[in-house]
Protein backbone atom coordinates (compact mmCIF):
# COMPACT_ATOMS: atom_id res chain seq x y z
CA UNK A 1 0.00 0.00 0.00
CA UNK A 2 1.12 3.61 -1.04
CA UNK A 3 2.10 5.83 1.43
CA UNK A 4 -0.77 8.58 0.22
CA UNK A 5 -3.45 5.27 0.69
CA UNK A 6 -1.76 4.89 4.54
CA UNK A 7 -2.45 8.33 4.97
CA UNK A 8 -5.93 8.69 3.55
CA UNK A 9 -6.88 5.46 5.25
CA UNK A 10 -5.61 7.01 8.44
CA UNK A 11 -7.49 10.29 8.38
CA UNK A 12 -11.12 7.96 7.51
CA UNK A 13 -10.63 6.04 10.67
CA UNK A 14 -9.46 9.34 12.88
CA UNK A 15 -12.99 11.12 11.21
CA UNK A 16 -14.80 7.74 12.24
CA UNK A 17 -13.31 7.45 15.55
CA UNK A 18 -13.84 11.29 15.89
CA UNK A 19 -17.64 11.31 14.55
CA UNK A 20 -18.01 7.92 17.23
CA UNK A 21 -16.86 9.29 20.28
CA UNK A 22 -17.60 12.79 19.80
CA UNK A 23 -19.76 14.44 23.28
CA UNK A 24 -23.58 13.63 22.97
CA UNK A 25 -25.95 16.74 22.85
CA UNK A 26 -26.61 17.16 26.60
CA UNK A 27 -30.16 18.42 27.23
CA UNK A 28 -31.95 18.28 31.23
CA UNK A 29 -35.34 19.76 32.54
CA UNK A 30 -39.10 18.60 31.73
CA UNK A 31 -40.00 15.24 32.60
CA UNK A 32 -42.94 15.29 30.45
CA UNK A 33 -40.78 15.83 27.40
CA UNK A 34 -38.51 12.94 27.94
CA UNK A 35 -39.93 10.80 25.68
CA UNK A 36 -40.25 13.30 23.08
CA UNK A 37 -36.43 14.06 22.94
CA UNK A 38 -35.53 10.47 23.08
CA UNK A 39 -37.62 8.86 20.42
CA UNK A 40 -35.78 11.99 18.31
CA UNK A 41 -32.90 11.24 19.25
CA UNK A 42 -33.08 7.55 18.68
CA UNK A 43 -34.02 8.24 15.24
CA UNK A 44 -32.16 11.25 14.92
CA UNK A 45 -28.47 9.01 15.53
CA UNK A 46 -29.19 6.40 13.19
CA UNK A 47 -28.67 9.49 10.57
CA UNK A 48 -26.21 11.18 12.02
CA UNK A 49 -24.18 9.29 14.49
CA UNK A 50 -24.69 12.36 16.88
CA UNK A 51 -26.38 11.34 20.29
CA UNK A 52 -28.51 13.01 22.87
CA UNK A 53 -28.08 12.69 26.91
CA UNK A 54 -31.12 13.90 28.40
CA UNK A 55 -31.98 14.16 32.09
CA UNK A 56 -35.49 14.09 33.35
CA UNK A 57 -34.72 16.40 36.18
CA UNK A 58 -38.11 18.53 35.77
CA UNK A 59 -38.55 22.02 34.73
CA UNK A 60 -37.02 24.33 37.60
CA UNK A 61 -33.75 21.83 37.36
CA UNK A 62 -33.95 22.54 33.88
CA UNK A 63 -33.49 26.08 33.30
CA UNK A 64 -31.18 25.89 36.47
CA UNK A 65 -28.65 23.59 34.52
CA UNK A 66 -28.64 26.09 31.43
CA UNK A 67 -28.54 28.82 33.27
CA UNK A 68 -25.21 27.41 34.89
CA UNK A 69 -24.45 26.52 31.58
CA UNK A 70 -24.19 23.01 31.99
CA UNK A 71 -26.24 21.64 29.62
CA UNK A 72 -26.52 22.43 25.96
CA UNK A 73 -29.96 22.98 26.04
CA UNK A 74 -32.85 23.23 28.79
CA UNK A 75 -36.19 21.89 28.62
CA UNK A 76 -39.11 23.36 30.59
CA UNK A 77 -42.99 22.79 30.51
CA UNK A 78 -43.01 26.72 31.11
CA UNK A 79 -42.18 29.55 29.31
CA UNK A 80 -39.51 31.55 31.49
CA UNK A 81 -40.42 35.59 31.54
CA UNK A 82 -38.75 38.16 29.06
CA UNK A 83 -36.86 39.78 31.70
CA UNK A 84 -35.81 36.47 32.60
CA UNK A 85 -34.29 35.43 29.07
CA UNK A 86 -33.42 38.66 28.85
CA UNK A 87 -31.21 38.66 32.30
CA UNK A 88 -29.58 35.18 31.22
CA UNK A 89 -29.14 36.08 27.62
CA UNK A 90 -30.97 33.11 26.58
CA UNK A 91 -33.62 32.55 24.10
CA UNK A 92 -36.63 29.92 24.12
CA UNK A 93 -39.20 28.34 21.78
CA UNK A 94 -41.93 25.63 21.75
CA UNK A 95 -41.09 22.13 20.77
CA UNK A 96 -44.65 20.53 21.12
CA UNK A 97 -48.20 20.86 22.81
CA UNK A 98 -49.60 18.39 25.66
CA UNK A 99 -51.80 18.23 28.27
CA UNK A 100 -51.88 17.97 32.36
CA UNK A 101 -54.82 15.22 33.06
CA UNK A 102 -56.00 14.62 36.57
CA UNK A 103 -55.92 10.69 36.99
CA UNK A 104 -57.61 8.24 39.75
CA UNK A 105 -56.95 4.91 40.75
CA UNK A 106 -61.28 4.65 42.09
CA UNK A 107 -62.32 1.22 41.84
CA UNK A 108 -65.33 0.53 39.07
CA UNK A 109 -64.67 3.91 37.77
CA UNK A 110 -63.36 3.47 34.03
CA UNK A 111 -61.69 6.28 32.06
CA UNK A 112 -64.04 9.41 31.24
CA UNK A 113 -66.67 8.07 33.74
CA UNK A 114 -65.87 10.43 36.66
CA UNK A 115 -66.54 13.92 35.66
CA UNK A 116 -64.51 16.99 37.76
CA UNK A 117 -64.63 21.04 37.60
CA UNK A 118 -61.45 23.50 38.52
CA UNK A 119 -63.64 23.89 41.83
CA UNK A 120 -63.77 20.52 42.83
CA UNK A 121 -59.79 19.48 42.43
CA UNK A 122 -58.95 23.07 44.59
CA UNK A 123 -61.07 21.53 47.05
CA UNK A 124 -59.36 18.12 47.15
CA UNK A 125 -56.32 18.64 46.34
CA UNK A 126 -56.24 21.88 49.25
CA UNK A 127 -57.52 19.07 51.77
CA UNK A 128 -61.32 20.63 51.68
CA UNK A 129 -62.86 17.46 49.81
CA UNK A 130 -61.99 14.85 51.16
CA UNK A 131 -64.24 11.76 50.18
CA UNK A 132 -65.12 10.49 47.19
CA UNK A 133 -68.94 10.68 47.78
CA UNK A 134 -68.76 14.35 48.83
CA UNK A 135 -71.59 16.08 47.96
CA UNK A 136 -70.02 18.43 45.01
CA UNK A 137 -68.74 15.42 43.40
CA UNK A 138 -72.03 13.42 43.25
CA UNK A 139 -73.89 16.51 42.28
CA UNK A 140 -71.49 16.18 38.48
CA UNK A 141 -71.98 12.23 38.81
CA UNK A 142 -75.17 11.46 39.85
CA UNK A 143 -75.43 8.13 38.34
CA UNK A 144 -71.82 6.98 39.52
CA UNK A 145 -71.04 4.71 42.39
CA UNK A 146 -68.63 6.34 44.37
CA UNK A 147 -67.40 5.07 48.02
CA UNK A 148 -67.02 6.64 50.87
CA UNK A 149 -63.52 6.12 51.09
CA UNK A 150 -60.98 9.14 51.75
CA UNK A 151 -59.72 10.76 48.63
CA UNK A 152 -55.83 9.79 48.53
CA UNK A 153 -53.78 12.44 47.23
CA UNK A 154 -50.75 12.24 45.42
CA UNK A 155 -48.30 15.32 44.15
CA UNK A 156 -44.90 16.07 43.25
CA UNK A 157 -42.49 16.36 45.21
CA UNK A 158 -39.92 18.19 42.66
CA UNK A 159 -39.82 21.36 40.85
CA UNK A 160 -42.15 20.23 38.22
CA UNK A 161 -43.45 22.60 34.93
CA UNK A 162 -46.15 20.21 35.09
CA UNK A 163 -47.11 20.99 39.16
CA UNK A 164 -46.98 24.91 37.13
CA UNK A 165 -49.43 24.45 34.45
CA UNK A 166 -51.84 22.67 37.26
CA UNK A 167 -51.68 25.17 39.95
CA UNK A 168 -51.68 27.72 36.92
CA UNK A 169 -55.20 25.78 36.44
CA UNK A 170 -56.37 26.33 40.03
CA UNK A 171 -55.60 29.69 40.74
CA UNK A 172 -57.49 30.91 37.85
CA UNK A 173 -60.81 29.03 38.72
CA UNK A 174 -60.59 29.41 42.03
CA UNK A 175 -59.41 32.31 44.36
CA UNK A 176 -59.04 30.47 47.69
CA UNK A 177 -56.57 28.29 46.02
CA UNK A 178 -54.69 30.97 44.57
CA UNK A 179 -54.30 33.11 47.96
CA UNK A 180 -53.79 29.69 49.57
CA UNK A 181 -50.96 28.05 47.43
CA UNK A 182 -50.64 29.94 44.25
CA UNK A 183 -48.80 28.91 41.11
CA UNK A 184 -45.22 27.55 41.23
CA UNK A 185 -43.09 24.63 40.22
CA UNK A 186 -42.31 23.59 43.79
CA UNK A 187 -46.06 23.89 46.02
CA UNK A 188 -46.22 23.18 50.24
CA UNK A 189 -49.08 20.75 50.06
CA UNK A 190 -51.35 20.05 53.03
CA UNK A 191 -49.65 17.33 55.22
CA UNK A 192 -51.91 15.33 54.17
CA UNK A 193 -51.00 15.03 50.40
CA UNK A 194 -48.49 11.91 49.73
CA UNK A 195 -45.64 13.75 47.80
CA UNK A 196 -43.05 11.18 44.76
CA UNK A 197 -40.52 12.93 42.65
CA UNK A 198 -41.02 12.77 38.92
CA UNK A 199 -43.73 11.50 36.74
CA UNK A 200 -43.13 7.90 36.77
CA UNK A 201 -43.14 8.48 40.14
CA UNK A 202 -46.19 9.74 40.32
CA UNK A 203 -47.30 6.92 37.63
CA UNK A 204 -46.46 4.42 39.82
CA UNK A 205 -48.21 5.45 43.13
CA UNK A 206 -51.33 6.23 41.85
CA UNK A 207 -51.51 2.74 40.50
CA UNK A 208 -50.82 1.29 44.07
CA UNK A 209 -53.01 3.66 45.79
CA UNK A 210 -56.44 2.95 45.81
CA UNK A 211 -58.75 5.56 46.13
CA UNK A 212 -56.09 8.08 44.74
CA UNK A 213 -55.76 11.22 42.39
CA UNK A 214 -53.16 12.88 41.03
CA UNK A 215 -51.96 14.65 37.57
CA UNK A 216 -49.37 14.15 35.06
CA UNK A 217 -48.84 14.30 31.73
CA UNK A 218 -50.83 13.29 28.92
CA UNK A 219 -48.20 10.85 26.97
CA UNK A 220 -48.00 9.25 30.43
CA UNK A 221 -51.93 8.31 30.54
CA UNK A 222 -51.52 6.34 27.14
CA UNK A 223 -48.75 4.75 27.13
CA UNK A 224 -49.12 3.70 31.23
CA UNK A 225 -52.97 3.12 30.61
CA UNK A 226 -53.90 5.28 33.42
CA UNK A 227 -57.33 6.39 34.34
CA UNK A 228 -58.49 10.02 33.51
CA UNK A 229 -61.62 11.93 34.07
CA UNK A 230 -63.41 14.64 31.97
CA UNK A 231 -62.70 18.20 33.11
CA UNK A 232 -65.25 21.24 32.35
CA UNK A 233 -63.97 23.73 30.33
CA UNK A 234 -63.79 27.70 30.38
CA UNK A 235 -67.15 27.13 28.10
CA UNK A 236 -68.57 24.95 30.65
CA UNK A 237 -68.87 21.60 28.11
CA UNK A 238 -67.12 18.68 30.23
CA UNK A 239 -63.85 17.45 27.67
CA UNK A 240 -61.68 14.39 27.28
CA UNK A 241 -58.22 15.01 27.21
CA UNK A 242 -56.53 14.25 23.99
CA UNK A 243 -54.62 15.91 21.01
CA UNK A 244 -57.65 17.90 19.40
CA UNK A 245 -58.48 18.88 22.21
CA UNK A 246 -55.32 20.19 23.01
CA UNK A 247 -54.80 21.86 19.53
CA UNK A 248 -58.65 23.84 20.27
CA UNK A 249 -56.74 25.13 23.15
CA UNK A 250 -53.42 26.51 21.03
CA UNK A 251 -55.94 27.99 18.39
CA UNK A 252 -57.56 30.23 21.10
CA UNK A 253 -54.60 31.67 22.30
CA UNK A 254 -52.06 34.27 21.21
CA UNK A 255 -48.88 31.71 20.20
CA UNK A 256 -50.74 32.18 16.56
CA UNK A 257 -51.75 35.66 16.25
CA UNK A 258 -49.04 37.12 18.36
CA UNK A 259 -45.98 34.44 18.69
CA UNK A 260 -46.30 35.25 22.57
CA UNK A 261 -45.14 32.08 23.54
CA UNK A 262 -45.10 33.45 27.59
CA UNK A 263 -49.50 33.17 27.30
CA UNK A 264 -49.98 30.19 29.20
CA UNK A 265 -52.56 27.57 27.36
CA UNK A 266 -54.73 26.64 30.82
CA UNK A 267 -58.40 27.51 30.81
CA UNK A 268 -58.62 28.61 27.12
CA UNK A 269 -61.97 29.47 25.68
CA UNK A 270 -63.57 26.91 23.35
CA UNK A 271 -66.00 23.98 22.92
CA UNK A 272 -63.43 21.84 23.02
CA UNK A 273 -60.66 23.34 24.57
CA UNK A 274 -58.61 21.34 27.12
CA UNK A 275 -58.42 23.59 30.41
CA UNK A 276 -55.25 22.41 31.50
CA UNK A 277 -53.23 22.34 28.03
CA UNK A 278 -49.37 23.13 28.18
CA UNK A 279 -46.40 23.86 25.83
CA UNK A 280 -43.04 22.08 26.17
CA UNK A 281 -40.23 24.53 25.79
CA UNK A 282 -36.69 24.64 24.91
CA UNK A 283 -33.94 26.90 26.09
CA UNK A 284 -30.81 27.34 25.13
CA UNK A 285 -27.59 30.62 25.01
CA UNK A 286 -28.17 33.55 23.26
CA UNK A 287 -24.60 34.07 22.77
CA UNK A 288 -22.92 30.68 22.98
CA UNK A 289 -19.68 30.62 24.54
CA UNK A 290 -19.35 27.07 22.44
CA UNK A 291 -21.02 27.30 18.88
CA UNK A 292 -20.13 23.74 17.89
CA UNK A 293 -22.37 22.82 20.54
CA UNK A 294 -24.75 25.00 20.28
CA UNK A 295 -24.81 23.92 16.26
CA UNK A 296 -25.55 20.60 17.04
CA UNK A 297 -28.76 21.40 19.49
CA UNK A 298 -29.84 23.53 16.95
CA UNK A 299 -29.34 20.93 13.88
CA UNK A 300 -31.15 18.28 16.48
CA UNK A 301 -34.31 20.80 16.93
CA UNK A 302 -34.42 22.12 13.41
CA UNK A 303 -34.34 17.66 12.08
CA UNK A 304 -36.97 17.09 14.91
CA UNK A 305 -39.05 20.30 13.24
CA UNK A 306 -39.05 19.31 9.80
CA UNK A 307 -38.80 15.68 9.75
CA UNK A 308 -40.33 14.55 13.14
CA UNK A 309 -43.54 15.50 13.28
CA UNK A 310 -44.99 11.80 13.02
CA UNK A 311 -43.19 11.29 16.25
CA UNK A 312 -44.50 13.89 17.74
CA UNK A 313 -48.11 12.42 17.07
CA UNK A 314 -47.25 9.31 17.76
CA UNK A 315 -45.92 9.96 21.49
CA UNK A 316 -49.59 11.50 21.93
CA UNK A 317 -48.07 15.28 21.83
CA UNK A 318 -49.61 17.77 19.14
CA UNK A 319 -47.19 19.03 16.79
CA UNK A 320 -46.55 22.65 16.37
CA UNK A 321 -48.12 24.61 13.13
CA UNK A 322 -46.09 25.19 10.59
CA UNK A 323 -46.76 28.88 11.16
CA UNK A 324 -45.38 28.67 14.49
CA UNK A 325 -42.37 27.06 13.55
CA UNK A 326 -41.30 29.70 10.96
CA UNK A 327 -41.04 31.76 13.55
CA UNK A 328 -39.46 29.38 16.05
CA UNK A 329 -36.67 28.98 13.22
CA UNK A 330 -36.10 32.79 13.15
CA UNK A 331 -35.55 32.65 16.72
CA UNK A 332 -32.98 29.71 16.20
CA UNK A 333 -30.49 31.48 13.79
CA UNK A 334 -30.79 34.61 16.53
CA UNK A 335 -27.90 33.13 18.11
CA UNK A 336 -24.43 34.60 18.10
CA UNK A 337 -21.18 33.39 19.07
CA UNK A 338 -18.86 35.47 21.64
CA UNK A 339 -18.33 37.68 19.23
CA UNK A 340 -21.41 38.27 17.90
CA UNK A 341 -20.94 36.60 14.30
CA UNK A 342 -23.75 34.15 13.43
CA UNK A 343 -23.53 30.90 13.87
CA UNK A 344 -22.39 28.81 10.90
CA UNK A 345 -24.98 26.63 10.58
CA UNK A 346 -28.09 25.69 8.71
CA UNK A 347 -31.30 23.84 9.22
CA UNK A 348 -31.59 19.94 8.32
Amino acid sequence: MSRFKHISLGLLLASLQAIAFADPISGAGSSAAKPLYETWATAYQEKTSTALAYQPVGSSGGIKKIKEKTVDFGASDVAMSAEDLQANQLIQFPSAISGVVPIINLPGIKSGELKLSGEILAGIFSHQITRWNDAAIIALNPNATLPKAAIQVIARLDGSGTTYNFTDYLSRINPEWKAAFGVNFLIKWPVEVQQVKGSSGIVAAVKQTSNSISYVDYNYVIQDKLTYVQLKNADGNFVNPKPANFEAALNHSRWKSQSDFNDMLTDKAGQNSWPITMGTFVIMPKISSAPEKTIAALKFFSWGFMQGDHYVNSLDFVHLPDSVQAKIFKQMMSIRDNKGNPLNWSPM
